[in-house]
This record gives structure tokens, sequence and C-alpha cells, in this order.
């Protein structure tokens, strides 16, 4: 059974399947790339490493003022010995290591790399360590003369910055080094398909196009995400009100022609 929806699917966004979905999306997009770029460039999948604390946060109890402070009612007196505190069982918040993959388009000969393809990640969107990671990372891209191009898949979080741009869901950002500060921005909803883009090269060469909703129905269907996905449940996170009966309907009629 291929993907309800037209274009991208939300409950891919489910944060226990995006990891998956997101590793399997940066190999699709490479492989549809070699097909098309010439032997001067190789696209190398390269990764991002960095320590976080869970949900980029230290969570670490604080006694409750009102269970340290006065009570309405003193204690009774008791004759009896004082008790002996006994340990308790407790979990002591770790950094964990985070590792994001993204791709690099390489001129062979030289090693220079002439375009970054990022696929946002949730620790992307959110305040924390992941988010000052890549817009550090970012800003070194943007000061440089390699392309960029930002592909932002996921409706929860912050968006990156940028100036003048549409409310949108999803979005994908094209920057090539000669045209800064401008760049393309592909805006689009859950009723469009994910729109086809150029990947830029060096000065001069033709780019080639990624045809980003073929990439998608192949990895749904590739990770066979129809036995994953149960479209009778909420998805995560919740679709904005205005798309929620459309989505339903959506659903429903797939099912009934699944049979």
């Amino acid at each position: 059974m291929p993907s309800p929806f037209p274009g991208m699917d939300p409950y891919l966004e489910n944060p226990e399947l995006w990891s998956e979905v997101h590793s399997r999306l940066i190999v699709a997009i490479a492989d549809a790339l070699d097909d098309q770029v010439s032997d001067r460039y190789r696209i190398a999948i390269e990764k991002r490493i960095y320590q976080t604390a869970p949900d980029d946060s230290l969570t670490i109890g604080i006694p409750d003022v009102a269970v340290i402070g006065q009570s309405t009612s003193p204690e009774p007196v008791s004759s009896s010995p004082t008790a002996v505190a006994e340990p308790m069982t407790i979990e002591i918040p770790m950094l964990e290591e985070i590792q994001e993959r993204y791709l690099e388009v390489r001129e062979v000969g030289s090693g220079q790399v002439v375009t970054v393809i990022e696929v946002l990640s949730p620790k992307n969107k959110r305040a924390g360590e992941g988010r000052q990671a890549y817009l550090s990372k970012r800003q070194r891209i943007l000061a440089s003369q390699t392309h960029l191009v930002e592909i932002d898949l996921l409706r929860a979080g912050e968006p990156l910055p940028m100036v003048g741009a549409v409310r949108s869901l999803y979005r994908i950002i094209i920057s090539r080094s000669q045209d800064r500060p401008k760049a393309e921005l592909y805006a689009f909803g859950l009723r469009q398909t994910l729109p086809t883009i150029p990947i830029p090269l060096l000065l001069g060469e033709e780019e080639p196009m990624l045809v980003l909703q073929s990439i998608l129905e192949l990895v749904y269907r590739r990770g066979r995400y129809h036995q994953a996905i149960d479209y009778h449940q909420l998805v995560t996170p919740l679709l904005p009100i205005s798309e929620v009966e459309w989505a339903k309907a959506l659903i429903e009629s797939a099912m009934q022609a699944e049979g």
C-alpha cells in the first residue's frame, strides 16, 4: 500500500520513525544524484557528531517548595526510635551522542566541497546543542563558496532563520554561493507533492534535478512503512485543525481502496 498522502506523509514525522526515515532519505538522495552527475563529482555521506542531554535539557529533581516549607499542622512527636532513610533507585541524566548524516557533493580532483545537502532533524529545530551545532555549521557554509540545500520535512520546531519567507508546514532552501544573501525557497504543505529541485554544482555546469516526491515514495515503499504506521491513530505531531477532516477522508479512501 502506498502512502495515502499526495506529498509528505505526516505519520513519517513520528519521533519513533523519523531517525530511520532520515537515514533512508539521505541514502536515496545520494543514489539519485549519483545517477545524474558526471565522474567529476562524488556524493559523500558525512555525519555530524555532538553530545547533548536527553531532550536537550538536564532534568534535575528540585524539591517542591510546598513540601519543604512550613506545614499547616505540626507532625506528632513519636517516642519510637528515629527512622533510617532507605536508598531508592534513581537515574542520573547522561549526555548522549548524536549522529546526524548529511551529504556533500565533492569535486574529485580537488576534494572541494561544492554543495552540502541537509535533511533537518528534530534537534536542529529545538533550542539546545543540536540547533546550535547546526546553526554554526550553516553560518560557515553561508560564508563560504559552498552551495547549501536545506530540506525541512518536519512540522514541529522552530524553522531555521530566513528573511521574507511565507508561513508553511514544510520548506526547502537552495542557497547558491554566487547569489547570496538571496536564496530560493520552496514552501509547501500537506496537500502538495514534494517539489523537484535543482542541485547547484560548479558555476556553468548543468544542475541535476532531484525528484523528491519519487524519492520519498521509494523510501516509503522500501521501508514498508505501511506496515509500521497505524493510520487509525492520531498523527504525532498533531495536524493543523484545517487539515484534520481532509486527512481523515484521504486515509479512509485509501483504506477502502486497499480492501
